[in-house]
């Protein structure tokens, strides 16, 4: 039977999508498989020592206080980061957006620090906030003020870690909301000013609604990063990864030490488990949140 153009279009279309797609379960849907098979057993080099432990390492995770420390650190990161991207990209962006001179320029230097390999910027950075020869202490002192722990202090190493990443991703924030406003309707302000709205009026009404798109998957994008925290929390303090005190480990690093210095691949999957069923939840919530309807 001839297949009609119609037929034929559509099933070149899924010819051409199936081998993306095998190529995404390969890649992504059978190692997440792999780990949570392999978080049911003791993990051995030797496959016939591997032995079933079932819900045993689920278990262990409500007893494991470094667990417990790295999951309370990591929705620290969350809580503090995303605020502070969204508020700052969003800021920063409307102040561009009135710029008419020099807006390419100072655009692709807001951005320059995210296309930058953040192992580098995270040494840089570390280099910078030393308490012996770092150019900010030593720019405190000259101020008059005392020089700082940061990054050596269990109080202050959680904010400034922070800070770096918010500092790194700043860039793609604002080219996200900058590409948002620019996509909005002039037409609106114009007639929003005949009836006399000006300043936090438009923005309340006009601006912030029609943002509503970008500012819910700047939030998505900006969580699923601060939840899978690790390049930075590493190399910023090499010397004491996830410290002092444990006060910057994540979930993410926590998994790596589990799994490569001490070898309880088991119980890392278990872990790695967890943080999966953290982010879908997560970006679930957020995505019922912050995605709706508007009155404007």
């Amino acid at each position: 039977m001839r297949l009609s153009l119609s037929a034929r279009e559509a099933l070149w279309a899924y010819l051409f999508l199936a081998l993306p797609l095998a190529f995404f379960l390969y890649i992504r849907i059978w190692p997440a498989l792999q780990a949570l098979l392999l978080s049911l057993y003791t993990w051995h080099t030797d496959p016939s020592q591997r032995a079933f432990v079932g819900l045993a390492h689920y278990e262990r995770m409500l007893n494991d206080p470094l667990l417990w420390r790295a999951l309370k650190n990591t929705l620290l990161y969350t809580l503090l980061g995303v605020p502070a991207q969204i508020g700052l990209g969003l800021g920063l962006a409307l102040l561009l957006e009135s710029v008419r001179r020099g807006r390419d320029f100072l655009r692709a230097l807001y951005f320059l620090p995210y296309i930058t390999p953040a192992v580098a910027v995270a040494w840089v950075w570390s280099w910078m906030l030393s308490p012996n020869f770092g150019i900010l202490n030593e720019a405190l002192v000259r101020l008059g003020l005392p020089p700082q722990p940061f990054l050596h202090s269990p109080a202050q190493a959680l904010p400034t870690v922070t800070w770096v990443v918010v500092w790194q991703h700043l860039g793609f924030q604002v080219l996200l909301f900058l590409a948002g406003l620019q996509n909005i309707p002039k037409e609106y302000y114009e007639a929003a000013r005949m009836d006399g709205a000006e300043g936090w009026t438009l923005f309340r009404h006009i601006t912030l609604p029609l943002l509503n798109p970008v500012m819910v998957f700047s939030a998505v994008i900006g969580t699923i990063g601060f939840l899978q925290l690790f390049t930075q929390v590493v190399n910023l303090n090499f010397t004491d990864q996830g410290g002092p005190l444990n006060s910057t480990l994540t979930l993410a690093l926590y998994i790596y030490q589990l799994a490569f210095a001490r070898f309880q691949l088991g119980y890392a999957a278990a872990v790695t488990v967890l943080l999966f069923l953290l982010i879908l939840g997560v970006t679930l919530v957020q995505l019922r949140l912050l995605n709706r309807r508007w009155e404007y």
